[in-house]
Formats: C-alpha cells, sequence, structure tokens
C-alpha cells in the first residue's frame, strides 16, 4: 500500500518523516538537533504554516497534492541530503521567517541572540549605521533593522546571486527605505562609509573541516563557508580595515567558529571578548574601535 493511502494528517507525516530522517542517519545542523523538530520544520513549512501552529491543526488531512509534495521534499532531504530551508525555500532567525536558497548559508549564526539582547552590554549607545558583512541571505541585518528601528543599514557581500535574495528580503519586511543591499569585495565597494556597528558571519571554515563536512553542507555555496587553510583568510583582511570603517565609539562584532583558538594564537596583541550564548553556540568575538588601533 502506498504512504499517501496510509498517512493522513499533518502529524502522520511529521511522525513519518522523523522516522525516516533517524533510520537515514542524517545531520542536523541548519536551525534544528533532532529529526522531530527537523520533521516538523519541513512539513509546516512546505504547508505554509507557522512554527508554533495550534496543536489541533496538527490533526487536520492533507489533500493529494500536500501529500504528494511533502512525499517528495521528505525523499529528497533523505536521499540528496538536501537542508530543509533549500526545499521550502525558507527559514527562520530571529523569529522572523527569511528565503533562502542555494546560493546563501540557511541562516543559524548565535548572533541571533546577540541581536535579541540589543549588544548589551557591549554597545555604547544605540548605533545609527550598521552594516551586515557577509550577508547572504540578509537576516542578522534585517534583524537589526527590528532590533534598532531608526538605524539605517547596509547588507554587504561579494556574490550577487546572495545579493538577489537579501534584496527580495529587505522587500518582504518592506525595509528599502532603511536598508540597502551593496556588493562588495570586504570594504571595496563600501570607501567612505563609517558605522556604530559592524556585525559579520563570514567564512571561517578550515580546510580540512571543510573536506570533512557532512554532506549537509556540500549544498551550500562553499565561498560561504571556507576561507583557506586555517579558516582566517577573510578574517584577517577585516581585522586589518575594519578600524577604518568604525566610528571612533564603534564595535566589531565577527563568528569564526572552530577558527577561534587559531585566530587567539594569531593575535596575541588583540583583547578578544568572546561571547556566550545561552542557547548554544560559540567563536564569536567582541572588538572596539579602540581596541582594534591598540588603545
Amino acid at each position: 500500500m502506498s504512504v499517501e493511502r496510509e498517512l493522513h494528517t499533518i502529524l502522520d507525516y511529521i511522525r513519518w518523516a522523523a522516522s525516516r530522517f533517524e533510520a537515514a542517519e542524517l545531520f542536523f545542523g541548519h536551525g534544528t538537533d533532532n529529526a522531530w523538530d527537523e520533521a516538523s520544520a519541513l512539513v509546516l513549512q512546505s504547508l505554509h504554516l507557522p512554527w508554533n501552529c495550534k496543536p489541533e491543526a496538527l490533526n487536520a488531512r492533507l489533500t493529494e497534492a500536500e501529500k504528494q509534495l511533502l512525499i517528495e521534499r521528505i525523499g529528497l532531504r533523505v536521499e540528496q541530503r538536501i537542508p530543509v530551508g533549500q526545499l521550502t525555500g525558507q527559514a527562520y532567525f530571529c523569529g522572523l521567517s527569511f528565503k533562502v536558497s542555494k546560493d546563501v548559508l540557511v541562516p543559524r549564526s548565535p548572533i541571533a541572540e546577540l541581536i535579541e539582547k540589543g549588544f548589551q552590554p557591549w554597545l555604547a549607545q544605540e548605533p545609527a549605521r550598521i552594516l551586515d558583512l557577509c550577508t547572504g541571505s540578509g537576516c542578522i541585518g534585517i534583524a537589526c533593522a527590528y532590533a534598532f528601528e531608526w538605524a539605517e543599514i547596509d547588507l554587504s557581500d561579494i556574490s550577487s546571486a546572495a545579493l538577489s535574495v537579501a534584496e527580495e528580503n529587505i522587500k518582504r519586511h518592506r525595509l528599502s527605505e532603511r536598508l540597502r543591499a551593496v556588493e562588495s569585495d570586504l570594504f571595496s565597494g563600501l570607501q567612505g562609509q563609517k558605522y556604530d556597528l559592524i556585525v559579520s558571519n563570514p567564512p571561517y571554515v578550515n580546510a580540512q573541516d571543510l573536506a570533512s563536512m557532512p554532506a549537509e553542507y556540500l549544498a551550500e555555496p562553499e565561498i560561504a563557508l571556507g576561507s583557506g587553510a586555517d579558516g582566517l583568510d577573510f578574517t584577517r583582511r577585516l581585522l586589518s580595515e575594519a578600524a577604518e570603517h568604525l566610528n571612533d565609539s564603534g564595535l566589531l562584532i565577527v563568528e569564526v567558529g572552530n577558527s577561534w583558538l587559531d585566530l587567539e594564537q594569531a593575535y596575541l596583541e588583540l583583547p578578544f571578548t568572546w561571547l556566550e550564548f545561552e542557547r548554544g553556540g560559540h567563536g564569536v568575538f567582541a572588538l572596539s574601535k579602540q581596541q582594534l588601533l591598540g588603545n
């Protein structure tokens, strides 16, 4: 008997997907950490339902077209290891919905927790100008726009394909008056611009880790992940140029993940503040402009 004749409700398909995901020993690293949450995300997003929909809604029966869509996407998740965000075309960050595609990373940075707290206690004052460097989908910069409702924000990336996704997300959140997407290799397209806050989730995976990453990450753009032998090629450039683009009381926040030990050893003179997260995550540092200048 075919699956669609045996399974009928939303909950049926979440349970079935979770069972398949467990059996296939999938890797969960794009916003979930277990098979049930992964299955829930895939099914609910595919049906255009919120992640916190009412429990009774899960007993709703599906149409034949909906069943076929879910069967197809569950199969792709198992057989081709495609992340849920790419299958559904959306992902959540800071409780906000974003369009994603194969041209950007699926949003998952612990920086979300910093945004929700207004970057306190590290920001001296509310920022008027913010840069989201290596923006990808634009999720960090757009979330910052909600946290700082008067700030003007630049979303920059070297990838024109990624910027197209960011521009769509700017329009989705109706923030075109305060946000702009700028094609730029580091600061090359931002000459003369200065910011109160620069936030970056740049490529930082070292060559060894990149070669051994789970298959799920191979669906994402390599340019957004790898950064040389030790994962720090981009971050070195960033540290050498960031002070020039920060206002006097400006703050730099950067995620470097597992490369944080190598970074600390390479820059013994810099007083990195390594931030802690209640919901997990590591390898994010804060430096002020004055600290970057050695003052």
